[in-house]
């Protein structure tokens, strides 16, 4: 490896914190790995440095240890062989990939490939098959086989017990229930029995883990919904037409082309043309950007009125949407000080506990000389320290509180910040409307003497509501809220970032900045500069 890489890995099987710990702890001892695990989102990060073994090796240790990396499946649907031998370049191509398994049916013209996740990415693997000359399509639907192995794979981890939170809740209820039946089946009616108690427990640390799983899945909404904001098709050049391609298929270097309104598939330089996007969703300002050829575009955002002609330049991981998930994806996995605290408690938490109910247990009965007391002790012991609040509430609290903010359109980079963030006295943001709804609204008109509100709204609307510019769509809604009724707008022209002209109700109107109203012969120039002289 000539530089660093990084990994990030699904794990199942880690049942609490001191899971997560044990793993850590067995990642670091590879040579060359840096991991931090974090058991609230179920992922280990491990930075490979130059002398780290490959990857195949850190998956057999996280295996080894008792943990699995659940495999990805992915149907391919292929296009452009002509041939069996097609079919073998693809397959040969694919298997060159790490950490993949690949069979391609030339028959079917499909290719189904097994790989593993933060290995390599299902866009990585579309990606080699348009290298090697041909198209790869991803078909969405689950791999049956791939589920059932997963779901076993689970199942045999299930069977392997290490010391974690688990054992506490297991023996504390179990030793509950026994001595319960005991008294029964021996009829010593003067001892208690603990049979609800038994069924209480495991009830509320379900309850407590269907909780905890409600939390994660809301929070992985959030990710999902930034996903979502990318369309899933581009229009893109081929043999000089425009053809409407999944936007997995498009790779670095595509020539593409927006429309007006279209959300922009992938990142890219403008080649040709002239029009604005509407970037609130990365910078939060609502005012569109003009784009003209050098400028950039990115992914998600929305293209205006105009039509551009664009070359990708980031695709699939590599665009800017991409960066934002993961930063989110990183603050969610990440570990502040107090959680690196709790998880290296809850590496000793379970031995600590179960060595002090053994020694709560030999005292009672070397004290009193009743087995009954003694054993009702050791039990409470267990059963008091059964639930893992210790090793879930941190990263419990650094999902949701991520997950919250996202949601409302505030990113935290990493879990250190928001730690920090409790300690925050003053807040400076930048002029850029960060702090806006996102969406203009006419607060005020003033208008020349002699001209009426409702007329010139009637006039402004009727021509701005070809339009999807935010401006526009504020002085459409004002019109409305005004209950003025609008006509049809006539010979529309647009000039992007500037203004639009056309005829409502036969009459000529322009609406527009200063600039371009003062290049149509309007004095607008004039009164706003007398508006905004000082007055003596």
């Amino acid at each position: 490896m000539s530089q660093d890489v990084r990994y990030d890995f699904s794990v199942s099987g880690m049942t609490c914190a001191a899971c997560a710990a044990r793993l850590e702890k067995v990642l670091n001892r590879l040579p060359g790995v840096e991991a931090t695990v974090n058991f609230g989102t179920g992922k280990a990060r491990v930075m490979a440095l130059p002398d780290a073994p490959p990857a195949a090796d850190m998956v057999a240790a996280i295996r080894k240890a008792g943990f699995d990396v659940p495999p990805g499946a992915l149907d391919l649907t292929l296009a452009g062989m002509s041939c069996a031998a097609c079919a073998a370049r693809i397959e040969k191509v694919l298997n060159r990939l790490p950490s993949v398994e690949a069979s391609v049916n030339f028959a079917a013209e499909t290719a189904r490939v097994r790989y593993t996740p933060g290995v390599v990415e299902p866009a990585a693997i579309v990606a080699a098959v348009a290298k090697a000359g041909f198209t790869a399509t991803p078909v969405a639907v689950r791999d049956r086989e791939a589920d059932k192995a997963r779901k076993a794979s689970e199942a045999a981890a299930e069977l392997r017990l290490g010391a974690n939170m688990d054992v506490l809740v297991a023996l504390g209820t179990s030793v509950a229930y026994f001595f319960s039946l005991a008294v029964v089946v021996l009829g010593r009616h003067d001892l208690h029995v603990y049979f609800e108690a038994s069924a209480s427990i495991i009830t509320l640390v379900l309850l407590g883990k269907l909780l905890e799983a409600r939390a994660r899945a809301r929070t992985s909404a959030a990710i999902e919904a930034l996903l979502r904001l990318q369309p899933p098709t581009a229009w893109v050049e081929q043999g000089g037409q425009l053809v409407e391609v999944p936007v997995e298929q498009v790779v670095v270097g595509t020539l593409f082309v927006l429309r007006p309104g279209d959300a922009v598939p992938v990142d890219g330089d403008v080649l040709e043309g002239e029009s604005s996007a509407d970037e609130a969703m990365l910078t939060g300002e609502s005012i569109p950007v003009v784009k003209a050829p050098g400028d950039q575009v990115f992914a998600a955002t929305v293209n205006g009125d105009g039509v551009l002609r664009c070359r990708a330049t980031g695709v699939g991981t590599e665009t800017l949407l991409a960066g934002i998930v993961r930063l989110v994806e990183q603050a969610q996995g990440g570990k502040p000080a107090v959680q690196r605290l709790a998880d290296r408690v809850a590496a000793i938490f379970v031995p600590a506990v179960v060595g002090i109910a053994l020694v709560t247990f030999l005292g009672w009965w070397w004290l009193g000389g009743e087995l009954a007391p003694a054993l009702v002790n050791a039990v409470a012991v267990l059963v008091i320290a059964c639930p893992c609040a210790l090793g879930l509430a941190t990263p419990t609290a650094v999902m949701v509180g991520t997950g919250q903010g996202a949601r409302a359109g505030i990113l935290v980079k990493n879990a250190e910040a928001l730690e920090l963030a409790e300690k925050i006295k003053v807040l400076v943001v930048d002029k850029t409307g960060t702090l806006t709804e996102g969406r203009p609204a006419v607060l005020d008109a003033r208008m020349a003497a002699g001209v009426v509100r409702e007329d010139c709204l009637a006039l402004a609307a009727g021509l701005e509501q070809t339009s999807h510019h935010p401006l526009a769509r504020a002085v459409v809604a004002a019109a409305q809220d005004a209950g003025v009724v609008l006509s049809l707008p006539e010979a529309v022209q647009a000039v992007s970032g500037k203004g639009v002209t056309g005829r409502v109700g036969g009459r000529m109107v322009v609406v527009g900045s200063p600039d371009f109203l003062a290049a149509q012969g309007s004095p607008f120039r004039r009164i706003c500069s007398n508006l905004c002289s000082p007055q003596p």
